[in-house]
C-alpha cells in the first residue's frame, strides 16, 4: 500500500511516499480502507524534528470504509462509513482502536469527513472539557483561521456563547470567519486586541480565550480576561515564552491550562474522542458545524501540500485523497 513515511536524517525527516505492507489485524482492531487523510500542522513541525530512530507513517487523521474487524470487536462491521483519530494514517490502509472511530454523516463527503476528527476532538477538549464554556459566557479565539481555532469557533456558537470573538492578523481571513458563529473579529495589524475586546464585552474582559499563538498575545490575554476568566492555551505558533504578571493572575483569580494529546494516555484520547462524538455528531449530522476545505491534494503530493501548508495562507482544512 501507498503510505507517507518520514525518515530520520541529520537535518530531519526526509517525507516520502512509499510502498509498504498492509497492517494485519489483531484481536480488538479495526483495519479502516482510507479514503481521505487531513494534513495538520504539527506532522510537518514533527517530521522537521526527526533526526533518528525508525521511519514513522504520518497522519492523524482518516476517513474511509471498514475493510475488516478484529476478533472481540462489536459496534462495528465491513463496509461501514467512518472516520477517525490515531496513527499512521496517511495511507491506503490504517489499524485503529473501535473507539477511536466515528460513524460519517450521510451528507459528508470523505474530504469532508477526514477534515473532522483532529481539529474538532483538540477544540472540543479546550473548549468543553477543560475550558468549561457555558451557554451566554463569551469567548476570544486566537489565530483564528487555522482548523482547530474554526472549530473552537464553530463549538462556542452551537454552545450558545455570546460573543463569540475571532482574531487574525488578516482581515480577509476575518470576513471568511463570519459565516461559522463569529460575532466581533479583531485584525490584530491595525487593531489593539484588548481595547476591542473590552469594546464587545462592556469593558468586562472575555471568560474564555482558546489561543493558539503563545508568547506575542500572552500578555494581551491576561489583560483581556474577565475576572475568573480562563485561557486555555493549545499551540505555540508566535513563540513557546512569555512573561506573565502574577499579579494579575492573583488579583482576577484567572485559570490557565495547557491541553496537549503527547502526555495522554491511550485511554485518555479514546475518552476525548467519545466526549467529542457525543456532543458534535448530532451537530454535525444536522449541518450545524462544518470545516472549509481550503485544498486537496493527492497523498502523492505530499510534498505539495506541506509547502502550501507553510505559506500560512489557508483558511480551514488541507487534506489528503488517498483513492
Amino acid at each position: 500500500m501507498k503510505a507517507v513515511r518520514v525518515t530520520p536524517t541529520p537535518d530531519g525527516g526526509k517525507v516520502e511516499v512509499l510502498d509498504i505492507p498492509v497492517p494485519e489485524v489483531g484481536a480488538g482492531q479495526v483495519l479502516v480502507r482510507v479514503r481521505a487523510a487531513g494534513l495538520n500542522r504539527g506532522e510537518i513541525k514533527q517530521a522537521g524534528e526527526l533526526r533518528s530512530g525508525n521511519a514513522i507513517t504520518a497522519g492523524v487523521e482518516f476517513a474511509g470504509e471498514v475493510a475488516q474487524v478484529g476478533e472481540g470487536v462489536t459496534g462495528w462491521r465491513e463496509g461501514d462509513r467512518v472516520m477517525g483519530h490515531g496513527r499512521n494514517c496517511q495511507a491506503e490502509y490504517v489499524l485503529a482502536d473501535p473507539l477511536a472511530l466515528m460513524p460519517v454523516p450521510r451528507n459528508l463527503s470523505w474530504i469532508d469527513a477526514a477534515a473532522f476528527p483532529n481539529v474538532f476532538i483538540t477544540a472540543h477538549d479546550a473548549v468543553v472539557t477543560n475550558g468549561q464554556l457555558r451557554e451566554g459566557e463569551s469567548i476570544l479565539v486566537n489565530g483564528a483561521s487555522g482548523g482547530v481555532a474554526m472549530a473552537a469557533i464553530q463549538i462556542a456558537s452551537v454552545l450558545g456563547a455570546k460573543p463569540v470573538i475571532a482574531m487574525s492578523r488578516s482581515a480577509a481571513k476575518l470576513d471568511k470567519l463570519s459565516q461559522f458563529g463569529v460575532d466581533v473579529g479583531i485584525d490584530s495589524s491595525s487593531e489593539s486586541q484588548v481595547e476591542a475586546v473590552m469594546a464587545a464585552t462592556g469593558k468586562r474582559g472575555v471568560d474564555l480565550i482558546i489561543d493558539t499563538v503563545g508568547g506575542p498575545v500572552f500578555e494581551a490575554n491576561m489583560d483581556s480576561l474577565a475576572v475568573q476568566g480562563r485561557l486555555v492555551q493549545i499551540a505555540r505558533i508566535g513563540s513557546p515564552t512569555a512573561q506573565i504578571d502574577l499579579a494579575k493572575l492573583w488579583l482576577k483569580r484567572l485559570k490557565l491550562i495547557g491541553v496537549t494529546f503527547r502526555t495522554r494516555t491511550e485511554q485518555e484520547r479514546l475518552e476525548c474522542i467519545q466526549a467529542c462524538a457525543r456532543d458534535l455528531l448530532p451537530a454535525l449530522e444536522a449541518g450545524r458545524i462544518r470545516l472549509p476545505i481550503d485544498r486537496t491534494f493527492t497523498i502523492d503530493a505530499i510534498g505539495e501540500a506541506h509547502a502550501y501548508m507553510q505559506l500560512d495562507q489557508h483558511v480551514g482544512k488541507i487534506v489528503l485523497t488517498v483513492a
